[in-house]
């Protein structure tokens, strides 16, 4: 078999969860797989951390897919006669865009779809991108999978096609994410923190993530327990709207909140395992992938209980209405006891073992195979 996989998303140094989900699993497939041939489609010229084996071939198009003609350019056109060229059996997409023109079998991999449920997370042009094509992207592959059962409902629902067109995959976490020693702890708390104990968010910030109403509890809370509690936020700076940028100005403590920006692998990994608990207020998540790395570094977590959140989580988080800053606040105070803490990360230990990345591999072949052409 001739496979072709969407890889533009690998970037060194500047993937965030999808590239992740591309990386782990593709590398995976090929490994795994050396009876098949991968073609990975790039939109640059790839780092040589992407060479996965010599059953995995490299393809570079142009043009750099970063804009949405540039993304229409890409796959309507570089893709799509990419596919006839190589004669490609199957065509994967991990960051749920496909040729809408193509005979190739395709499995679209739609993570979630937030844009449809919200219209002022993105930028405008990147909003009427997602909500003309994603649907026909749907709509037009073979196969679709996602990374929860919410989403696979949600997509389902929304765009009025039939569940059973769509696989659960779900999303797994890297092996950085483990329980770091307390020389270790106390050593990242040094450098990040100047030895404070610390809480942590982990995202890319864009409005969704609600990173609004963490700052909000978090000053809040500080107000009630002036101690030398400090807030760590690690994430690219997407969007800071003027209600973030009015919740950070007013902040009474905004000085004991550290931006970090985005980081490797490694030092988030670190980062998380040195915090007092991961707090993830997000308002829309397709499944939350720091929730499980925080099960994996066995540091517990407050997360929403909206969408996919309660499926990752389980029984091991303390859930949280994301629109109600007391609510957050109170959370957290809460996740200071030891005793609960400690309760939170044995069940952790339990719920983490639901999700892998060699289980989603696992599952993305299977439905890969259904696309398979009949012997």
């Amino acid at each position: 078999m001739r496979i072709a996989i969407n890889t533009r998303l690998l970037v060194e140094g500047k993937m965030d969860g999808i590239g992740w989900f591309t990386y782990e699993t593709t590398r995976r497939l090929v490994s795994q797989h050396p009876e098949h041939q991968f073609y990975l489609l790039f939109d640059r010229q790839p780092s040589a951390m992407f060479n996965f084996g010599p059953n995995a071939h490299a393809v570079v198009l142009m043009p750099p897919a970063r804009h949405p003609v540039l993304w229409w350019m890409f796959f309507e056109v570089s893709v799509r006669m990419t596919l006839a060229r190589y004669k490609i059996d199957l065509l994967l997409s991990p960051d749920g865009y496909i040729p809408l023109h193509t005979s190739v079998p395709t499995l679209d991999v739609i993570h979630d779809i937030n844009f449809e449920h919200s219209t002022d997370n993105l930028r405008p042009s990147h909003q009427r991108y997602f909500t003309h094509y994603f649907p026909q992207f749907a709509r037009r592959a073979t196969r679709v999978a996602t990374v929860s059962n919410y989403s696979r409902m949600d997509i389902a629902s929304t765009y009025h096609i039939d569940s059973e067109k769509i696989d659960v995959v779900f999303d797994g976490a890297g092996d950085h994410y483990r329980p770091h020693n307390e020389a270790e702890r106390m050593q990242v708390r040094q450098q990040y923190v100047d030895g404070h104990p610390y809480i942590i968010f982990i995202s890319t910030i864009l409005r969704r993530k609600n990173l609004t109403n963490l700052l909000l509890a978090f000053d809040r809370l500080k107000g009630h327990q002036p101690d030398d509690l400090r807030l760590v936020v690690v994430g690219a700076r997407a969007w800071w709207g003027d209600e973030l940028a009015s919740a950070y100005n007013t902040m009474r403590h905004s000085d004991q909140v550290v931006f970090l920006g985005h980081m490797d692998q490694a030092t988030t990994a670190a980062l998380l395992s040195g915090a007092e608990m991961l707090v993830y207020p997000s308002y829309f998540e397709g499944f939350g992938i720091p929730i499980l790395e925080a099960m994996r570094a066995e540091t517990p977590v407050v997360c929403s209980r909206t969408t996919s959140m309660p499926e990752v989580g389980g029984d091991a988080v303390l859930y949280v209405d994301p629109a109600d800053v007391e609510d957050i606040a109170h959370a957290i105070s809460r996740l200071r006891d030891t005793d609960l803490r400690q309760q939170l990360v044995e069940r952790g230990r339990k719920q983490r073992e639901l999700f892998s990345w060699q289980r989603t591999t696992d599952l993305l072949y299977e439905s890969m195979q259904k696309l398979f052409p009949v012997q």
